[in-house]
């Protein structure tokens, strides 16, 4: 296939629904071929389909990103079959609950950090080499404006974000000197469970849908983008 990603390896967290599974979508249109993951096989199973219809291809993951050490298998398996990874995607997070900080339940607690910050440094730590290893390595993390406007009872969710913004650009200022460029996408208001879950009340068809931030996207994946370190505003 042809396209401003075309022959690129693509690797998509929570890329069974919403903005995982448009921007995956996308990518596969543009020519990538995709490493989609997530926990839901069924999610998956109509990603891909999705994806064949385009033309593309994917290679489906079903992975629950908590167990960590799937992760590392994961970046083993990669390395065998392409020896390099050309874009990742940290797209999978978690509300939990909006409640006073002070009444979280503890496991959650462990959980929204889990896949929302721990995860994705479990990413890093594991794609860091095979990144390195592309012409034009890129990597994306999907943030949210309260890691930067904290609201009441949004707590574990903001403070994970905000985490993961910090670390990303750590990320990205030690690789400055290479070809890897690190950059963080803020969607702004999307028509997604997760935004749902937040706001029941809120009427979804008076969003957009998730695919409206997916030339921001790609943007960002393609060798021709330089910037680094970025926290970008996609709607």
């Amino acid at each position: 296939m042809t396209g401003r990603l075309a022959g690129r390896v693509a690797l998509i967290t929570g890329a069974s629904r919403g903005i995982g599974a448009a921007v995956a979508k996308r990518f596969a249109a543009e020519g990538a071929h995709i490493v989609a993951v997530a926990r839901t096989v069924g999610g998956l199973e109509e990603l891909d389909d999705a994806i064949k219809a385009v033309g593309g291809s994917a290679t489906l993951v079903p992975l629950d990103l908590l167990e960590f050490d799937g992760i590392d298998r994961l970046a083993g398996a990669v390395h065998e079959r392409w020896s390099r990874l050309d874009i990742l995607v940290g797209n999978a997070a978690m509300l939990g609950q909006l409640s006073p900080m002070g009444h979280y339940p503890p496991d959650m607690w462990t959980k929204v950090m889990g896949l929302n910050l721990t995860a994705n440094w479990r990413l890093i730590r594991a794609f860091d080499v095979l990144l390195r290893e592309s012409d034009a390595g890129r990597a994306l993390f999907v943030t949210s404006g309260v890691a930067r406007a904290p609201h009441a009872y949004w707590g574990p969710y903001a403070a994970s974000k905000a985490a993961l913004e910090n670390m990303a650009q750590t990320w990205a200022a030690e690789l400055e000197k290479t070809n890897v460029r690190v950059n963080i996408v803020d969607p702004g208001r999307l028509r997604t469970d997760l935004r749902a879950q937040a706001y029941p009340g809120e009427n979804p068809e008076t969003l957009p849908p998730p695919g409206a931030v997916s030339d921001t996207f790609v943007e960002l994946a393609s060798p021709e983008y330089t910037g680094n370190g970025q926290i970008v505003q996609a709607a």
